[in-house]
């Protein structure tokens, strides 16, 4: 019966998608991307966590191994998903429009072939990291050396993996932090995701002690970064720069914005400082959950406001509909690559390196 029904739901939502299509394809287009951005964040921030458990030898290189090793195997779903993203590039990014006027490195470094090229590139990166660290798994110098030069490349990668997908919806816009933005987004939703599906059972982590203190420190990072770019910008005073925070103080986004702010950092702060509900499962699972729908957010106040001529009435039913079909696909496939409880927890420590 519950199958039947997310079968209709889906079917309502593939709907909604082809009705929104013929209405404006542009804002569906949009949408797209931000729901995309918002799910893939949850593989790619998985894979840094993998990695910093392989080198961090505690109990969650245990608890939270088949999680993580299981979310980054579907990137190769995200690579495919991100077709449509990079056959319409021409809808969302100026760089892609024959008419923009873009300094000769832009337009090279921009270009639709080698922007698709990139996205590729790093997605398959990500992968072999993914099948790098998997295979490493029981021998401890081999995660070392796994995890040490994953992240190197990890930390190269997603940085220019965000300023395409991202900074570079406004070509004129400049942030040397942007990259470390995009990254600790990414690792807000690997963190997020795998704590909400292990503390959903003792099974997976036996104990919540620790975890709690971690996330809070994840949320700090991410309001630090955030803080420092408006800080940066604000006493830099370069018109492009400062234009990127006017958009989002306009048109209602500041509206978003601070739901982002109260959702993101200010509630889950709070609530986090004590210790009585960082060891709770589930109030800090609730909390990983409601990070989950701020990754969402985060991705809107990215993206749209630099996307003109949206269809802001239709934008968010394409927003729910987009996220129905590809969350159902995502989970659907975690799902089948994660193993039986029993069988990810049979020997709960790291083998020596043989």
């Amino acid at each position: 019966m519950k199958n039947s029904h997310a079968i209709w739901l889906c079917v309502a939502a593939g709907i909604a998608i082809i009705a929104g299509v013929l209405i404006d394809a542009r804002t569906v287009l949009a949408a797209y991307l931000i729901v995309w951005i918002a799910i893939a964040s949850i593989p790619i921030g998985a894979l840094a966590w993998l990695q910093m458990t392989y080198l961090i030898r505690r109990s969650w290189t245990t608890d939270l191994h088949r999680i993580f090793t299981s979310a980054t195997e579907t990137l190769p779903l995200c690579g495919l998903l991100a077709l449509p993203i990079l056959l319409g590039q021409a809808q969302l990014y100026p760089a892609a429009n024959s008419s923009a006027d873009l300094p000769a490195f832009k337009a090279i470094y921009l270009a639709p072939w080698f922007f698709a090229a990139r996205t590729l590139i790093f997605i398959a990166i990500w992968y072999l990291l993914a099948l790098w660290a998997k295979a490493s798994w029981g021998n401890r110098d081999r995660m070392t050396r796994a995890a040490a030069v994953g992240l190197i490349v990890y930390a190269i990668t997603v940085s220019l993996a965000g300023v395409d997908w991202l900074q570079s919806l406004d070509p004129e816009f400049h942030s040397s932090i942007y990259g470390l933005l995009f990254i600790s987004f990414t690792w807000m939703s690997g963190l997020a995701f795998a704590l909400s599906v292990g503390l959903s059972s003792h099974t997976w982590i036996p104990s919540a002690r620790g975890y709690g203190a971690l996330f809070l420190s994840i949320i700090l990072l991410w309001a630090y970064l955030h803080a420092m770019q408006y800080i940066v910008i604000w006493s830099g005073n370069i018109p492009d720069e400062v234009v990127w925070y006017l958009k989002r103080n306009t048109n209602g986004w500041q509206y978003v914005v601070a739901l982002l702010a109260f959702g993101q950092f200010v509630v889950p702060f709070l609530l986090l400082l004590s210790d009585r509900i960082r060891r709770n499962r589930k109030t800090l699972g609730a909390i990983c959950l409601a990070t989950l729908f701020m990754r969402l957010v985060e991705a809107l106040v990215l993206a749209a406001p630099e996307i003109h001529e949206l269809d802001y009435w239709l934008l968010p039913v394409m927003l729910l509909a987009i996220t129905i079909l590809m969350a159902t696909a995502w989970i659907w496939l975690f799902i089948r690559r994660l193993r039986p409880a029993d069988e990810a927890v049979r020997d709960r420590s790291v083998p020596s390196a043989t």
